[in-house]
């Protein structure tokens, strides 16, 4: 880890103490500088868990990865920072289904500072907040056009809730994934990885996709099909405003290059087929 050649790698600068003005910092430099892709899946190679080729992948060869993979190293920099990092494991909520995914389906973090609890969270994609979201309060917070909330149950497992254009404190929320606060492990994920890039029921097997936030929202490939969404401002009624442009296979690589920083080394094979239900319930 050179922690220097990470920091330039998203685009931060200045002193880097663990304080929390650079924890939301660096979280959301991390979220505009490395995207959220699956694309060594569907280029002819595998994911693997191990922190220096994370490292490798991620910071020397400028590439994204999915939630073991950003998140992963991320609490490598957070805890080269000094900062306290717990991982943690989450389920997503599918929107087809209803259902949650299963244990270690996606991997999150906590950071602990000054007696406070954050949640953080580099590695999720379109629903996924910009800077760290406080555990210690079941209240709205609000992120631009977007309000997110932490509920929490008497078993100890929390959800994350979001309402995707700012409806006021009374507003529903929608759930994105839950989780608990017992301490994991990297290798605890090593399974699930696998799963992820194997599974006809995992989106990452399922669709080659890759994303990453913009000022003012959000540039997105998935298939053959560049998704790019901005958030209107509020003075004109807010919302959201979606732009589809199909892509032919030849055009995908420039568009990765040039639009994401994303040069792979083998043929990408474009997929975006339908994700099968899960086989359990969760």
């Amino acid at each position: 880890m050179h922690v220097e050649t990470y920091l330039s790698r998203i685009g931060f600068a200045g002193p880097a103490e663990p304080c929390l003005e650079v924890l939301r910092s660096v979280h959301t430099r991390h979220l505009m500088s490395v995207p959220f892709e699956n694309l060594t899946a569907h280029s002819g190679g595998r994911v693997q868990l191990a922190l220096p080729l994370l490292y490798a992948k991620i910071v020397e060869q400028r590439r994204g990865g999915f939630c073991c993979e950003n998140n992963g190293l991320f609490s490598w920099l957070l805890s080269e920072l000094g900062f306290q990092v717990t991982l943690l494991s989450g389920q997503v909520k599918r929107e087809t289904t209803g259902c949650y995914g299963p244990p270690f389906d996606h991997l999150v973090l906590m950071v602990s500072l000054d007696g406070q609890r954050w949640l953080c969270d580099v590695g999720f994609g379109s629903a996924g907040f910009s800077v760290p979201v406080s555990l210690d309060t079941s209240g709205p917070q609000e992120q631009g056009q977007r309000v997110y909330r932490v509920r929490r149950m008497d078993t100890g497992m929390h959800f994350l809730e979001w309402q995707q254009e700012n409806r006021g404190a009374d507003g529903d929320c929608t759930e994105i994934y839950k989780f608990t606060l017992e301490p994991r492990c990297l290798e605890d994920f090593e399974e699930m990885c696998w799963y992820h890039q194997s599974s006809p029921c995992s989106i990452f097997f399922c669709k080659s996709l890759c994303t990453v936030l913009k000022p003012g929202g959000r540039l997105t490939y998935i298939g053959h099909q560049l998704i790019s969404t901005v958030f209107l401002p509020e003075a004109t009624g807010g919302g959201l405003k979606t732009t589809t442009r199909e892509l032919k296979d030849e055009e995908i690589p420039g568009i990765l290059a040039e639009e994401f920083g994303v040069v792979l080394n083998s043929p990408l094979i474009p997929k975006d087929e339908i994700v099968k239900p899960l086989p359990l319930m969760y």
